[in-house]
């Protein structure tokens, strides 16, 4: 049986100085974690109780296989009660658990194998826990890289005496290291973002009373991988800090039966929920073929946006469809953040709806203004997230650091007790986007207005895709390294707006040949990024020297993109 909703609890919203404190109080009561399956059956109820009990035990015996406070623990973040136990004991014994990607459903086992071997040794890790089912895949991992201990939590050694009930645990600080989010889990280079138990703590504090403002009757839930900060933070840690019951789907049964979502927040009766923008028009548009009389919606009242640029075509249509069955668009709640922010840095204001700015797209491209005009020959809408939340501050500068006037857009800062405290053991990287008055450099675009901000695009290079983190230089490398007629430099990869989502579009040099074999250069590498990455592309080749570089020599994505659309490279279809 689930955990209850227990509308008739009090609540207190996170203001525990730990994580570890927060699970002792939750543990006072009814509700917990409920973990369900692939096809949607409940597989587990985990309360808060057990849980915390549970991991106690569990931190001993971590201690017990030789971890010391303080080190790092790699866990592959499967949607499951292992998961989540692992990553509490971690917080009882000082350890700083890593959560890990899960492989991708057609990507190749070898690269998945080597993408957690590099993550491993970025973390200094030298346990990995995963799933019992993935014991083959572990070990595959823990011959590639230095471990102690590699396997599943039922293979950890039995704590001693000495150390049952938590006795030899240590005591947890908030200034200790909580946890290590990877920004970017499947790049060359994993950047693991270093979150303290104080900057945790006042995310969900900002997350749970401000944002949210969590009641008694709410319930959560997600179908959000636990290895992506929306998933990990948004729907787990955050609802244990205010003592909410969470529902998890696992990730893969809401991609093949996105419905599933929906007959969770209808039967358990769900009020919060988050999704990408993709995560509503999937729902949309399966919605047009199946039946929907069975749910009930009316209950949902915070369905929110984040994870990627949000699209307002798609939410439209959400909402007129489920009208009928109780959804308001007034539930959505438009949100900015970031790892490197913890999770959230706006909200926007509860019972408001999506809010948006068309602006018009000939000024903000050629003169960074945000211009209100309808009649605009080319106009677009954006989002408002939402004020910063309280006791965080968002800046908008430009390319000199000047701090910009409202609707004036450039790049976007924050400030505030959530930041990180530093990319793991990468000082000069830290460096680069954290100033020493506490500003950081979120790499984003935007601007203000009556002191919401408002995302127009992205400053780095990430291409984000069906809620994933997909870096450019990723699908590059993998081209270049396995089609035998590419050179380092011949691939630029970039995200245009395309029907329904965005496209990734891989640029290829082609030194010459015929039609067949410029065909077959498309296959080859079209092939080589589904079957590593799971992504479909659109490939086209280009000719020789075609791709602009910097006035260092390095390859330039942003002006390569603006080339492809303006059709400098025969089209952009």
């Amino acid at each position: 049986m689930m955990t209850p909703t227990s509308p008739s609890r009090t609540v207190r919203l996170a203001d525990f100085p730990t994580l570890t404190a927060a699970l002792d109080f939750a543990a006072s009561g009814e509700t917990g974690v409920n973990l369900y399956s692939l096809r949607g059956e409940l597989v587990e109820a985990l309360p808060y109780a057990t849980l915390r009990e549970q991991a106690l035990d569990l931190a001993g015996r971590l201690l017990a296989s030789g971890a010391k406070p303080g080190d790092s623990v790699g866990l592959i973040a499967d949607t499951e009660g292992d998961f989540v136990r692992a990553f509490f004991a971690c917080q009882y014994a000082g350890l700083a658990p890593a959560p890990l990607p899960m492989p991708a459903p057609l990507g190749g086992r070898e690269a998945y194998v080597e993408q957690i071997a590099r993550m491993l040794t970025t973390a200094r890790a030298k346990r990995l826990i995963g799933p019992s089912g993935m014991k083959d895949w572990v070990a595959e991992i823990a011959a590639k890289t230095p471990l102690d201990f590699a396997g599943a939590l039922a293979d950890l050694p039995e704590a001693p005496p000495s150390q049952e009930g938590g006795a030899a645990l240590p005591d947890i600080l908030p200034a200790a290291t909580c946890y290590l989010q990877f920004s970017s889990g499947s790049t060359r280079f994993p950047t693991g973002v270093l979150v303290t138990h104080r900057a945790l703590m006042a995310n969900a504090v900002a997350i749970t009373r401000d944002g949210l403002q969590v009641k008694p009757h709410d319930r959560a839930v997600s179908w959000l991988p636990l290895y992506h900060d929306m998933g990990l933070i948004g729907f787990l840690l955050s609802p244990m800090t205010s003592q909410m019951s969470v529902d998890l789907l696992p990730t893969g049964a809401f991609v093949r039966r996105p419905l599933l979502w929906l007959d969770l927040i209808t039967k358990n009766g769900g009020t919060i929920s988050y999704s990408p923008t993709f995560g509503y028009e999937l729902c949309a548009r399966r919605a047009e073929v199946a039946s929907i009389e069975h749910l009930d919606l009316s209950g949902w009242r915070s369905a929110g946006l984040g994870g990627d640029m949000i699209r307002t075509g798609p939410l439209k249509a959400f909402a007129e469809r489920f009208a009928a069955v109780g959804f308001s668009d007034k539930a959505y709640v438009a949100s900015y953040g970031m790892a490197e922010a913890t999770l959230a840095l706006s909200m926007a204001p509860l019972g408001g709806g999506l809010r948006v700015e068309r602006l018009d797209v000939e000024r903000l491209e050629r003169e960074n203004l945000a211009v209100t005009n309808d009649d605009a020959e080319r106009s677009r809408d954006f989002a408002r997230n939402g004020p910063a939340l309280p006791g965080h501050e968002l800046e908008v500068r430009d390319e000199t650091g000047v701090v910009l006037p409202e609707r004036g857009v450039g790049r976007i800062y924050a400030r505030g007790p959530s930041l990180m405290r530093e990319y793991f053991e990468q000082p000069e990287e830290t460096a680069r986007v954290l100033s020493t008055d506490g500003w950081l450099d979120t790499g984003d675009i935007g601007f203000l207005i009556d002191g919401e901000i408002v995302i127009t695009g992205r400053g780095k290079d990430l291409i984000i895709l069906n809620g994933r983190n997909i870096w450019p230089q990723d699908l590059e490398w993998t081209a270049e390294a396995e089609v035998e007629s590419l050179r380092s430099g011949d691939v630029a990869a970039f995200s245009v707006p395309g029907d329904g989502e965005e496209t990734v579009v891989v640029l290829v040099q082609a030194r010459g040949g015929d039609a067949d074999t410029r065909a077959a250069l498309i296959d080859k590498v079209t092939g080589v990024l589904r079957l590593r990455h799971s992504v479909e592309t659109q490939v086209q080749l280009v000719g020789a020297h075609a791709l602009p570089q910097t006035s260092s020599g390095k390859l330039s994505r942003s002006k390569a993109r603006a080339a492809y659309l303006a059709g400098a490279y025969g089209g952009s279809g």
